[in-house]
């Protein structure tokens, strides 16, 4: 989460964090996933999420 707000500060507007259980770790931007543990079956690498991010920016 650190390096998403050290990244994007100037355009993040808000970020909510919902707790939940079944391991379950998904993150959305502008209500598309971009990343689902549930889905991968593994945690996110250290700027994994930066680089998706930057991909949804640019669109893909």
């Amino acid at each position: 989460m650190a390096e998403i707000l050290r990244e994007f500060e100037p355009d993040i507007e808000s970020i909510t964090v919902i707790p939940s259980d079944g391991g379950r770790f998904e993150v959305t931007i502008n209500g598309k996933l971009i990343y689902s543990k549930l889905q991968t079956g593994r945690h996110v690498n250290q700027g994994e999420l930066v680089q998706l991010i930057h991909a949804f920016q640019k669109g893909g």
